[in-house]
């Protein structure tokens, strides 16, 4: 009588797995149906979405089993109860356009990002594809710590290497497809037309290849330019690629701007060079501030006030580049700055070396290779060359130096503010060149005493190398940079 029952029992207990198999599929069959709905595009052969649903290698046989304690069991292993379990939380926005591809497959961007004059290509430019809107950035000297995008959510991130060029890998397929060009405070968005799965996608418009050249285009961090009379740096950010437009006095809505220094330029409504930096609320307002050569020391206009303000500017997360007799600053100011370097005077002539004992030093020698700045790896021609640092010391980092019998001499140097502390909480940068860059032409009117723009000189090459490395986020010198990882 038994056996009877146990047949009955067998053949509800098949028409039960055959109805639950029935429930499982119809509710992942209408969870991938509305996310295909929302995203507007389904798996096709040979592909998986990321972050839900099954593609057509993926499968799910229905069957399942019963738990130790006589629960039902699904084919995952999870009872009935808690079905949803393995269904992957919904993707949202771009992110739900990612694809895996079959064979091992992906779907790629390729590139190269260019200064914004689109002639030089720039090294260590955070390359990423946002899934959310691009906030502005803070105003002013801020703590800018590497490994973190400022906003828009990347959900896939690269750098450029010595050369400029990029592959970012994972990028959503589809039309109308964003990519972020980002350096410190330089910030683009493009739109690609569109983007094909499991493969790589070059980027053939030039014009979509560079950083912005004014604020219709982009961001660009706001400058401070003080001009001098003996290096005119105004005009070679000009030749860098930004718009005469945005050269203004610090009354304008310009993302430069200059304040006459000793001998130096002029434009509409300028002020003088000591009264801002004389002004820690001034300064603070900057993003990087670039201090042209005045000819001489011009002690008078920086005196301890001036002093103390700047080195507070950079503590605090100020960028500063100094040409020649601006090594007032560092050698006549604060304790910590003037032990950055021995100085004194030591001339030697060319070749010039570049210090490749560390990763951004070993990139820069590649990269004057690549942009023709230099013939010979390691080595850079240099003129107006002049001589106000032997060494440098720990504290700092050598870039550029000579040697001769009589010793070395450094010629382009950085460091990391404040001094005193470890990598991790340093915020600030300043870099010195003890060479005149730009045109040695005297004072007049911006733009019109640059003259005609034309190309970088090799040792201008070397300067935008260095002025889009001070831009950029602060690290330890002494680790590679990488990107940061995607959300």
């Amino acid at each position: 009588m038994y056996a009877g029952r146990s047949t009955e029992w067998a053949t509800i207990l098949d028409e039960f797995r055959a109805w639950r198999t029935i429930v499982l599929m119809s509710h992942r069959s209408f969870l991938a149906l509305l996310c295909c709905l929302a995203v507007g595009a389904c798996s096709s052969p040979g592909t998986e979405k990321l972050n839900g649903g099954t593609g057509a290698d993926g499968g799910d046989d229905g069957s399942g089993g019963f738990g130790d304690d006589g629960s039902l069991l699904d084919d995952g292993g999870f009872f009935l109860d808690d079905v949803n379990t393995d269904v992957p939380p919904p993707c949202s926005g771009l992110k739900c356009q990612q694809t895996a591809c079959a064979g091992g497959g992906k779907t790629t961007v390729s590139g190269t990002v260019y200064d914004p004059a689109g002639k030089v290509p720039l090294y260590n430019v955070i390359v990423y594809v946002p899934n959310a809107p691009l906030e502005p950035f803070p105003g002013g000297a801020t703590c800018d710590k590497c490994g973190v995008v400022t906003s828009g959510s990347p959900i896939a991130t690269a750098l450029t290497d010595a050369k400029g060029h990029f592959t970012i890998e994972n990028v959503p397929v589809g039309n109308d497809i964003p990519i972020v060009y980002q350096v410190g405070k330089w910030r683009r968005k493009v739109v690609l037309p569109e983007v094909k799965g499991c493969q790589d996608n070059p980027i053939t418009n030039h014009d979509q290849e560079r950083l912005p050249r004014n604020s219709t285009e982009g961001d660009i961090p706001q400058f401070a330019v003080t001009t001098g009379g003996c290096d005119q740096l105004e005009c070679f950010l000009r030749k860098v690629g930004v718009s005469d437009s945005e050269f203004t006095s610090s009354s304008g809505k310009g993302r430069v701007h200059l304040y006459q220094g000793g001998g130096g330029s002029t434009v509409s409504g300028i002020t003088q060079a000591k009264d801002f930096w004389n002004d820690e609320a001034k300064l603070a307002k900057y993003d990087v501030t670039v201090l042209s050569c005045e000819c001489s020391e011009n002690a008078a206009n920086k005196g301890a006030t001036a002093l103390a303000e700047m080195h507070k500017y950079i503590e605090a997360g100020g960028r500063v580049f100094a040409s020649h007799y601006h090594y007032y600053w560092f050698e006549r100011g604060a304790a910590d700055f003037a032990g950055t370097a021995n100085w004194g005077s030591l001339s030697v002539g060319n070749p010039y070396f570049i210090d490749t004992t560390f990763p951004k030093g070993k990139s820069f020698a590649e990269w004057l290779l690549a942009v023709g700045a230099s013939t010979t790896s390691g080595q850079l021609s240099l003129s107006s060359v002049k001589s106000d640092v032997k060494t440098v010391n720990k504290s700092a980092q050598r870039w550029v130096y000579g040697n001769s019998a009589a010793g070395e001499t450094d010629k382009y140097y950085s460091f990391n503010a404040p001094i005193a502390k470890p990598a991790d909480q340093q915020c600030g940068r300043a870099v010195f060149s003890d060479i005149h860059v730009s045109n040695d032409t005297g004072g007049g009117a911006f733009p019109g005493l640059c003259g005609a723009v034309s190309d970088l000189t090799p040792q201008e090459k070397a300067l935008e190398f260095l002025l889009f490395d001070l831009s950029s986020c602060i690290q330890d010198d002494g680790t590679p940079p990488a990107p940061p990882p995607p959300f």
